[in-house]
């Protein structure tokens, strides 16, 4: 969670419709949307490389500044991407009061893995839960739930029972017991390829036999007419 929150300069939004919304989006902009409590929405444009350069950051609590107003905090409420190119297609914020409780999903990050006793014996670790929700303070909320896998063993599976969130921070979830972050299994071994290999090697046994046999009823024949002429 950084001290200094980055603020994302935004212009006012006028025009609304498909039509305008594709030519935003071919002159590199954004449309979108901010949410304030009981307030009426207001609509904005925003470049989206400066959209995608607060996202990177990965904080979930930045501020937004509209026409040079004063910032505001907001969080993520929603984000629209296409199917195929992946572009940022609109963007829906929520301004939140700092001294209010909320929730937000937080990215879970895995730690220590090439450590694990598991993977040095060529177990296969796997991600399995990659966010969780979380509530707190807007100024809590972390930018990542970072989780050590360093001592998992094969067959080990683990919880979110056995994460421990961040001081002011609750997982809302309903039972962390059946929340699994993480898989070790056992490696991964071919057992067909011997039995396909045997099988090759009867067959072409089979196959030489064949045409030695061939081969030599040929060399009669062939004998034959040659002493016929």
């Amino acid at each position: 969670m950084a001290d200094a929150r980055t603020t994302l300069k935004v212009a006012p939004r006028a025009d609304f419709g498909s039509r305008n919304a594709r030519r935003m989006r071919r002159e590199g902009l954004v449309p979108g949307v901010v949410y304030s409590g009981g307030s009426e929405a207001t609509a904005f444009q925003v470049s989206e490389r400066d959209v995608r350069s607060v996202i990177a950051e990965g904080a979930a609590l930045f501020d937004i500044s509209i026409d040079g107003a004063k910032a505001r905090p907001v969080v993520i409420k929603e984000q629209q991407l296409h199917p195929v190119r992946g572009t940022l297609r609109h963007i829906d914020l929520q301004e939140v009061k700092l001294d209010e409780a909320i929730q937000a999903e937080v990215a879970i990050e895995l730690e220590g893995a090439e450590d694990a006793p598991g993977v040095k014996a060529s177990g296969v670790l796997e991600h399995v839960t990659h966010q969780v929700t979380v509530e707190a303070l807007p100024t809590d909320i972390p930018d990542k739930i970072v989780v050590d896998v360093s001592a998992m063993e094969i067959n080990d599976t683990l919880q979110l029972s056995v994460v421990t969130p961040p001081n002011g921070v609750t997982f809302i979830v309903e039972d962390p017991e059946e929340v699994t972050i993480a898989t070790l299994s056992p490696p991964r071994v071919e057992e067909a390829a011997p039995e396909v290999e045997e099988e090759t090697e009867v067959i072409g046994e089979g196959e030489g036999d064949g045409g030695g046999e061939a081969a030599a009823e040929g060399e009669g024949d062939s004998g034959g007419d040659s002493e016929g002429e």
